[in-house]
């Protein structure tokens, strides 16, 4: 057995060949001084404990009213040594982290906590259990596992891009909003101060009217491989990689596809422009209330129809609305940027790893990636500026306003139907690029109607049995 093995008295072993094992936990946490009473209580489930699913695990935790009674992964241990989160994943990792909250917070023993491998398994053994759910798997996985959740009435945060295709994103919102559960996208720029701001300023006229917006993710992609590896290495102790697959077409095993490099398989993932969408486009899209293009077009280095391409950029055609002209938006990814606009200052540059720049007709906003840091340029018209009175409310912490949604509050800002809108945007890109036409849009009817090559890419692929 495991050091992973043994994280838990409430949990037993869940291996590959299993569906789920796990022991329905009963709610009984007493009220009293230092403790929340059940009736207050927010009872979160977890689908997906790789890193980002684990840094959501210790956010959650944060909060007193919030308990994790199940947590569900594929693998009992996903190895991020080589990618950007400093802790590992995996069900084994998730409870040694929900056990070692509790020990520093002076917790004799461990919290019960059921583990399960397959979700829907634990959506309909602890379904008592469990008031809300976190989705944090890889993107292909989002949407069945966000529409299993609203079916069975529960709250979803789902972490950013919402889904894999724009026909996904169409039918989870829908679905949240037939169920009228809280939601919330994981674009956690979203609930910053920053990005309020910077929308309050545009929308007081501080830059004029907006023709034009740049934004763009720096750094070289971490895809190099064009084609499927052939090899067929086992799999890893504790995986179940037909569960992994879910919805997408069957293929063997291999680590060059997760954690984290399924971003750039095309079945899996979107690339830097999905990734990274829902949080560079998000000033723009709040703050000019952009919705459904009217055209998209992309070029990019060689592409393939495996993986995604190093580099990109796409243009979006906004139509006018009301009196605000049209606007032309332009992402860039893999070390391309915008040309320099004539109010930076010489002696400033745009921010390399990222950032998006909104060009009006008296100024620009530069902010960073998650909407963060936001300035009007020149700084000289910034120093000049008189702030406007705050008129959008301020976020109490984007776990924290889901929280309270759930529990009967306002909705989170960023929740499904804003979600779902700024990752079709995001997600339309990829439709253009894999087409390989100019895409013209017709939003309400979601087709492309100069393209039924497109249908496609657009509506996105259901592996029997996964469908949505």
């Amino acid at each position: 057995m495991s050091k992973y093995q043994a994280c838990s008295r409430r949990r037993f072993l869940a291996t590959s060949s299993a569906l789920a094992a796990a022991s329905v936990v009963p709610r009984h946490v007493l009220g009293g001084p230092g403790h929340t009473p059940p009736s207050d209580q927010l009872n979160v489930a977890i689908i997906g404990t790789g890193g980002q699913g684990i840094t959501n695990i210790k956010n959650l935790l944060k909060h007193a009213d919030v308990k994790i009674p199940a947590i569900c992964d594929v693998a009992e241990f996903w190895d991020n040594s080589n990618v950007y989160h400093r802790h590992n994943g995996g069900r084994g990792p998730a409870m040694e982290a929900i056990n070692d909250h509790f020990r520093k917070a002076g917790s004799e023993g461990t919290q019960d906590c059921a583990v399960y491998v397959d979700y829907r398994v634990m959506l309909d053994k602890a379904d008592k259990d469990i008031d809300a759910v976190l989705v944090a798997t890889p993107n292909h996985v989002h949407a069945v596992a966000c529409m299993a959740a609203i079916r069975a009435g529960k709250g979803v945060y789902c972490e950013k891009p919402l889904t894999h295709s724009v026909y996904e994103a169409r039918r989870v919102a829908q679905a949240a909003r037939e169920a009228n559960v809280a939601t919330q996208l994981g674009n956690q720029g979203h609930s910053s101060n920053d990005i309020r701001r910077a929308v309050e300023w545009v929308r007081d006229g501080a830059i004029g009217p907006v023709r034009q917006v740049h934004a763009w993710r720096g750094g070289a992609s971490r895809m190099t491989l064009t084609e499927r590896p052939t090899e067929t290495p086992p799999l890893p102790d504790g995986l179940n990689w037909d569960l992994w697959l879910g919805p997408a077409k069957e293929r063997p095993y291999h680590p060059a596809y997760t954690p984290l490099l399924f971003h750039y398989w095309w079945d899996f993932g979107s690339g830097s422009l999905g990734n990274f969408g829902c949080h560079t486009l998000d000033t723009a899209v709040w703050a000019l209330d952009l919705e459904h293009p009217m055209y998209v077009e992309a070029s990019s280095t060689e592409l393939n129809d495996e993986t995604a391409p190093a580099a990109l950029m796409v243009h979006y055609k906004f139509p006018a609305r009301g009196e605000r002209p049209p606007v032309d938006l332009f992402w860039y990814d893999g070390g391309l940027m915008p040309s320099r606009p004539d109010c930076l200052e010489p002696e400033r540059d745009l921010p390399r790893g990222g950032g998006s720049l909104m060009v009006g007709d008296e100024g620009a906003i530069l902010s960073g990636v998650w909407s963060a840091s936001p300035r009007i340029i020149p700084e000289k018209k910034m120093r000049q500026y008189e702030q406007p009175a705050a008129t959008i409310p301020r976020s109490q912490g984007h776990h924290r306003d889901w929280i309270n949604a759930c529990k009967g509050g306002p909705p989170a800002s960023s929740n499904f139907d804003y979600g779902a809108r700024l990752t079709e945007i995001a997600l339309l890109g990829i439709v253009a690029l894999r087409t390989g036409t100019t895409l013209h849009w017709d939003g309400p009817n979601m087709t492309a109607t100069n393209s039924p090559q497109a249908e496609p890419f657009i509506h996105g692929h259901f592996r029997k049995g996964w469908e949505i």
